[in-house]
């Protein structure tokens, strides 16, 4: 198979978006957004196996991983929407497939809300619902000098070790090259400035009224044992959505885009194609 996995920075917006894709004219567009405080990297193990199916893009979001880390941008979920649709039209892909996973699930949701007419289907893994925006002291907390800091002295108190058991089923997936990948971002000053502004612009997830009103094809994937977002969110949202389907997997964490890719790929082909 050629190799067409392109890793790049695009300037989209005015904005460095870190991108990586393999486009394919002839095969259906399929769009990947990660979540909170992740990366492309969330779909690693599953990017090359989809690439053989579909014309697959996935991007850092701004304030996170590769991407800019603007000042400027408003980090609200409507604004990210837009800006994926942005992306979209950079790439000029119709008609497509969106995976969100956690935080790009919601993202994605928004996105549908924005554009449908250009969104074939949506696929959320562990998809972030119901939450509602930052509690006002802690917004006003978030305009204190060097907030930032305090964040960063908080989040890496924890260890990344920590955080990583919370996301996985099965801990022995807990490896260095894991600590080391999803640690990386952490080390980036920039980033701590970007959640600030996130808990300032966060506008809340989409409530049912909401959700009712997307009536396009949806698959929600979600791992039985998520301690980040409950599978009782994935009945919720599959009550709320109309046209949605659910599947829930056995013995899997929040991150099943890394604990069971396998399935995770077999239920987007199935889907998707």
């Amino acid at each position: 198979m050629e190799n067409t996995w392109v890793k790049e920075t695009c300037l989209i917006n005015d904005m460095a978006i870190y991108c990586e894709h393999a486009i394919k004219r002839n095969k259906p567009p399929l769009l990947l957004l990660h979540g909170f405080m992740s990366s492309t990297y969330t779909f690693h193990k599953i990017f090359p196996v989809l690439q053989e199916y579909f014309s697959v893009v996935t991007v850092d979001l701004p304030g996170f991983g590769r991407s800019e880390k603007s000042t400027s941008f408003i980090y609200s979920y409507h604004h990210y929407g837009m800006l994926v649709n942005d992306i979209l039209t950079y790439f000029n892909l119709q008609n497509v497939i969106v995976v969100g996973h956690s935080m790009g699930g919601q993202i994605a949701l928004n996105l549908a809300k924005i554009v449908p007419c250009n969104i074939n289907k949506l696929i959320l893994i562990g998809c972030s619902g119901y939450l509602k925006r930052s509690r006002k002291r802690l917004i006003y907390c978030s305009y204190i000098p060097f907030f930032d800091k305090l964040m960063a002295l908080y989040i890496n108190k924890h260890g990344v070790a920590s955080g990583l058991k919370n996301v996985f089923y099965d801990q022995s997936f807990i490896t260095n090259s894991h600590i080391e990948e999803f640690g990386r971002p952490l080390k980036d000053k920039k980033m701590y400035k970007s959640l600030v502004r996130l808990i300032r612009h966060r506008e809340g997830d989409l409530i049912g009224r909401d959700l009712n009103k997307i009536d396009l094809p949806v698959l929600l994937i979600w791992g039985r044992e998520d301690r980040v977002v409950p599978v009782n969110v994935g009945y919720r949202l599959a009550n709320d959505l109309p046209n949605c389907d659910l599947k829930v997997y056995e013995k899997a964490g929040h991150l099943i885009t890394e604990e069971r890719p396998d399935k995770v790929c077999e239920a987007i082909l199935s889907y998707a194609i």
